[in-house]
């Protein structure tokens, strides 16, 4: 097959072009927010309670209905990042965290009674990485997948199978 110079230069001149605009829309990473995995009428619950008073026996327990774990359908297979909090679920023997529930507070599932179902993101990451301390957040990324995970810990709605896990920077 014949190459044609024209050809070649064009190639040549759109590849550096396709490979920025590659870049350009992995650094444009859509933030996910906490708030957006919450159907409306459990967001309205959540701002109807009362408020908490830190006097008496016991954690806060948020209201039955809130803990169904609706979901908001059009967050399914969105890709992006969001940060959170670690609760590890499968390490290896040298500490590096394998799965785990990512959280919007530090202490959810362990100090406090867990979040929402809808609060709680399931996080495999094959890769495995290791933090300093439970109370450091991160920032993932990847594709979130609307997927009920019962664990002794929590519930989470959502999952994802995290592409990339990093300490959290604003």
């Amino acid at each position: 097959m014949p190459v044609y110079p024209k050809s070649r230069a064009l190639f040549a001149c759109l590849l550096p072009l396709m490979l920025l605009l590659s870049l350009s829309a992995r650094a444009e990473l859509r933030e996910i927010d906490w708030l957006e995995l919450m159907p409306a009428e459990d967001l309205a619950l959540l701002e109807s309670m009362p408020e908490v008073e830190h006097e008496g026996d016991g954690p806060v327990l948020l209201p039955d209905e809130i803990m169904t774990g609706r979901v908001v359908p059009e967050m399914g297979d969105v890709e992006g990042r969001i940060p959170g909090f670690v609760v590890p679920l499968k390490t290896t023997s040298d500490m590096r965290i394998l799965e785990f529930f990512l959280v919007p507070y530090y202490g959810a599932c362990i100090h406090v009674p867990p979040p929402p179902p809808n609060q709680i993101i399931h996080v495999k990451y094959r890769e495995g990485f290791t933090l300093e301390a439970l109370y450091d957040p991160v920032w993932i990324e990847g594709k979130l997948v609307i997927e009920r995970t019962e664990n002794d810990l929590g519930t989470s709605s959502y999952s994802m199978v995290a592409e990339s896990v990093e300490r959290y920077t604003e």
